[in-house]
């Protein structure tokens, strides 16, 4: 075996400060993490996206290369120095199709697109309000709130109540080319047998007389119009469809009395099989088997709930693992927020949000839930693609 030496190259820049979030962190590093030996297999490594605090532009990109075991960060800024204000505002969703790579900036109203080997900018893709993006036979489809970005406490009953909308864009020419009105404030989507399926939210609803949303948008793609309204829970935000055509989804529940929950939709027999009792904030699809993670905020109690880390058998749909994390590691873990699996080694990538300020950090775990590796990512580690030939195929 090639022996493996540890180190760490730090590369500090010193910029103007755009805000206290800033002051005194080192903004581009780049690492090797303590890997064992190298990997080479048809996934070459994996884009990490840091969803940045909310209006501090805040955004970037970070990249793990499975050959050399480097971790680097903030590699946008280092392909695309002259770009102002770097990526953006919020990072909510990356993905990779053909040689590009599109990650949606939510605050900024863009969908950002570079090439998916040298980071370097391709152009931009303007919508409002952006959320979450899906590709399919030549075009993007990207959910979004359409209305302004609302904080709580703030906004109107126009914005409360304005209706979302899944936007058609070419892949080729990155333009926008069709636009679907769906239910309010929809968030993640997935497409099975030219049906694009949208988990509706109404999460600006908290508190107004109109209530959460509580349903999955279908569209017909052929036609680009909205069929129907599946009822399904409250204030849904995961979408994710299996082999067999069950489609998960996810709910906030209410953060009071009402959990969050996990249900499974059968799209060819229309109806729903199955709801589970368990806490879900983001969820993994790997193969046949659904990675959960979750810490519940209650405002009831203004505190949050023990961590989720479940697996579930999506054959069987069955809880096979309440606890994935076996060595005791989830202790350290204070906000659980990202989730990846490796479609070849079937390692575990989770990332803590920590704080949701402060840099956050990347765990690495094996199969048999004992972690590999932890490194330092950037703020608010969230949102991953892999990089390799045809993995991302659709």
């Amino acid at each position: 075996m090639k022996k493996s030496f540890y180190y760490i190259i730090l590369i500090t820049a010193t910029l103007a400060l755009l805000n206290s979030c800033r002051e005194d962190e080192v903004i581009y590093i780049k690492e090797v993490v303590p890997v064992t030996q190298p990997e080479y297999t048809s996934v070459e490594g994996f884009y990490l996206l840091n969803e940045g605090v909310m209006q501090h532009d805040l955004a970037s990109l970070d990249y793990y290369n499975y050959a050399t075991g480097e971790y680097e960060r903030d590699v946008y800024t280092d392909a695309n120095p002259t770009v102002v204000m770097e990526l953006g505002d919020v990072g909510n969703d990356i993905g990779i199709y053909g040689s590009k790579m599109y990650m949606v900036i939510n605050c900024s109203d863009k969908v950002e697109v570079v090439d998916k080997r040298t980071v370097k900018r391709i152009g931009q893709i303007d919508i409002p309000n952006c959320r979450y993006i899906k590709f399919y036979q030549g075009y993007a489809y990207v959910s979004s709130y359409v209305g302004p970005v609302v904080l709580e406490g703030e906004g109107n009953d126009e914005d409360v109540y304005q209706l979302g909308a899944v936007f058609k864009v070419d892949t080729t020419t990155l333009q926008v080319v069709d636009k679907c009105v769906v239910g309010r404030q929809p968030d993640e989507l997935d497409i099975v047998d030219g049906k694009i399926y949208v988990a509706n939210s109404g999460g600006y609803s908290q508190g107004a007389m109109i209530g959460y949303e509580n349903t999955v948008s279908v569209i017909d793609i052929a036609t680009f119009k909205e069929e129907e309204r599946i009822p399904i829970a409250i204030n849904l935000l995961g979408c994710k469809c299996d082999r067999r055509g069950i489609l998960w989804v996810s709910s906030r529940g209410d953060y009071h009395g009402t959990p969050s929950m996990l249900y499974a939709y059968d799209t060819q027999k229309r109806r729903l099989v199955k709801s589970f009792d368990v806490r879900v904030s983001n969820m993994c699809l790997e193969g046949d088997s659904l990675y959960v993670i979750s810490k519940e905020w209650s405002s009831l109690s203004q505190g949050y709930a023990n961590g989720t880390y479940a697996i579930i058998n999506t054959k069987t749909l069955e809880v096979v693992n309440e606890q994935f994390i076996t060595d005791g590691t989830d202790s350290r873990i204070v906000q659980p927020y990202g989730i990846a699996v490796n479609p070849i080694t079937k390692d575990i990538y989770v990332t803590d949000g920590l704080n949701f300020v402060q840099f956050g950090f990347l765990y690495c775990f094996g199969q048999d839930g004992v972690m590999k590796w932890r490194i330092r990512a950037g703020n608010i580690p969230a949102h991953f693609v892999f990089l390799g030939d045809n993995i991302n195929e659709q």
